[in-house]
């Protein structure tokens, strides 16, 4: 039950059994239950929720203020969106949309005098309607030259404050400008290079909505792999960087390689119809016959691949044995749920922890490469994969572009599941 029909629903009781009883003389009239404010509920929210149980007397149950009712609390992932932040913060959590955007990807090399390299370009984007090509330089926008250290700010500059881009880019001897129109771009979250005969599968995240709008991530992927059925050839999966995102995404992306047994264990925090809390815990299970199972891949991360890509690298480590490459990762273990508020906000709180296949935590931990590297780069997945595979690998085949990080025209912050009232996950 709703926890706002809950409140009316005790209201309805109480008044109820002072009616059946008002024959007698000896009762005061009862004053009906106050509706819930945006305060109250969100208290109440986080009193049935929040998985650190701990700090819940350090609440104030009545007060005005729900952001210092947040504050209150150590757990740098619960919070509260105001209304006003809503509709953007559930567009970022659930889909890849990147508002008024050309679709590009790009990296920055100082030493050049065009430092600007084209990375990527969205297929479904205005870039790449026009044809802009992938590792072109970017020589200027609008007219402004796009040199020197502070290339990146003045491209980012032009590109906030115009519409319309004129973006002259020099590739492979020829030099052309593209006439182009922002518009809001769903950008892919899965992406297939090769290098050196190795194919690179990178995920950035895992969304309900991106250039696939039906399946999202899981979708990207799973087209991908069908695809590709009949591989056997080792290939890298690149999570360095991932953020997380929906967690009945990357369980689902990692049944794609696991044939049977437990992908993921999940414990929480929530309540009954009546608004008891309760204490759930669940496995997620595998089914076989997907197009990546008992075939040759290295994961890649780093610190920063956190919350849904753990579970997901976890659970590809422990339950098909791929092993990991790089630098232990970010250590979220914990996950949260997203409530709709009584005025139009958000109630983000954590009420999830999560456990590898093995049973094991790694929330603050991290998960820990078999082959490890400081500041992986793709080389390192690479050589991993060399080391563990017996593929070679030639250094000196791999363009610097692609080896370093890549700097996004915009930025996708993580996220989790939006719902309303029932219990989801991040």
């Amino acid at each position: 039950m709703h926890p706002r029909s809950w409140l009316k629903a005790s209201t309805a009781s109480v008044l109820t059994a002072f009616f059946l009883t008002a024959c007698s003389d000896f009762f005061e009239p009862v004053d009906s239950t106050p509706a819930p404010t945006e305060y109250t509920y969100n208290y109440w929210l986080l009193q049935r929720t929040y998985l650190f149980e701990d700090e819940l007397p350090l609440l104030d149950e009545q007060g005005d203020s729900v952001s210092e009712l947040y504050n209150k609390l150590s757990d740098p992932f619960t919070r509260y969106v105001p209304p006003a932040k809503s509709e953007a913060t559930k567009n970022q959590i659930n889909t890849s949309i990147v508002p008024g955007d050309v679709g590009m990807e790009y990296s920055a090399f100082l030493q050049s005098e065009h430092p600007l390299v084209i990375y990527r370009v969205y297929t479904e984007s205005p870039a790449g309607r026009a044809g802009i090509p992938r590792y072109g330089n970017i020589l200027n926008v609008n007219g402004v030259e796009i040199v020197g250290e502070r290339a990146k700010a003045i491209y980012d500059s032009v590109l906030t404050f115009n519409r319309n881009l004129a973006i002259k880019v020099a590739h492979q001897g020829d030099t052309v400008t593209y006439n182009i129109t922002k518009e809001d771009v769903y950008a892919p979250t899965v992406f297939i290079d090769t290098l050196n005969g190795t194919e690179v599968i990178t995920i950035t995240s895992f969304k309900l909505n991106t250039v696939d709008k039906e399946n999202g991530t899981l979708g990207e992927l799973t087209t991908y792999l069908n695809a590709t059925r009949n591989t056997t050839a080792p290939r890298l999966i690149d999570l360095r960087n991932n953020p997380g995102g929906h967690v009945k995404h990357c369980t689902a992306m990692a049944d794609l390689f696991i044939k049977d047994g437990i992908l993921s264990t999940r414990s929480w925090r929530g309540f009954a119809g009546d608004g008891t809390p309760t204490y759930n815990t669940a496995d997620e299970m595998a089914k076989q016959g997907d197009a990546g199972e008992g075939k040759k891949f290295m994961l890649l991360v780093n610190r920063n691949s956190a919350s849904c890509a753990e579970i997901f690298a976890a659970a590809l480590q422990e339950g098909a044995k791929i092993p990991v490459a790089g630098d232990t990762t970010y250590g979220k273990g914990i996950g949260q749920s997203t409530w709709n508020t009584l005025n139009g906000g958000l109630a983000i709180i954590t009420n999830l922890e999560f456990l590898t296949p093995n049973g094991n935590s790694y929330n603050k931990k991290g998960i820990a490469p078999k082959y490890y590297c400081k500041s992986p780069s793709i080389i390192c997945g690479l050589e991993a994969i060399q080391k563990h595979y017996g593929k070679k690998v030639t250094k000196t085949h791999i363009p610097g572009y692609l080896v370093r990080p890549l700097q996004r025209t915009q930025s996708n912050l993580e996220g989790g599941a939006f719902i309303d009232g029932e219990k989801e996950n991040l």
